[in-house]
């Protein structure tokens, strides 16, 4: 099992690593998922992040793509775009994922050095995101 402290890691270079180690047939648990960093202008994210949201097939609606406001869900999501869903082997790593807020249990975290995020560039947490998505957290 890997356990991963997802505070000032960079979102998408943190998924390709889970997302390698999830189809490797390791368990993984990402703690602090609300500090992880997405890069790049605090607008422009969020204007993607809800056009995202907003997009809806015309016939069927029910079938549209779901982009939840939780941060848990929403980098399970994120995660599970990596994986080859259509195979039972992406469907199995999936089921091996966990993603918490805060760090429940207080284990033993792992930082990963290859995803540190320099905090000279703009840049906007998941906790953010999700609050200006309209996330009201417990």
């Amino acid at each position: 099992m890997i356990s991963i402290d997802g505070n000032k890691l960079i979102l998408g270079r943190l998924a390709t690593h889970v997302a390698k180690n999830l189809l490797n047939g390791n368990e993984v648990h990402i703690f602090n998922c609300e500090g992880i960093v997405i890069s790049g202008s605090p607008q422009q994210i969020l204007n993607n992040f809800r056009t995202r949201r907003a997009l809806q097939h015309k016939g069927t609606p029910e079938h549209s793509p779901q982009w939840s406001k939780n941060p848990t869900l929403l980098i399970r999501r994120i995660i599970q775009g990596m994986l080859p869903m259509k195979s039972t082997r992406g469907q199995n790593a999936l089921r091996k994922l966990r993603v918490y807020r805060g760090n429940p249990k207080n284990t033993q975290l792992v930082s990963l050095d290859s995803a540190k995020f320099n905090s000279e560039s703009r840049f906007m947490t998941m906790g953010e995101l999700c609050k200006e998505l309209g996330f009201k957290a417990r």
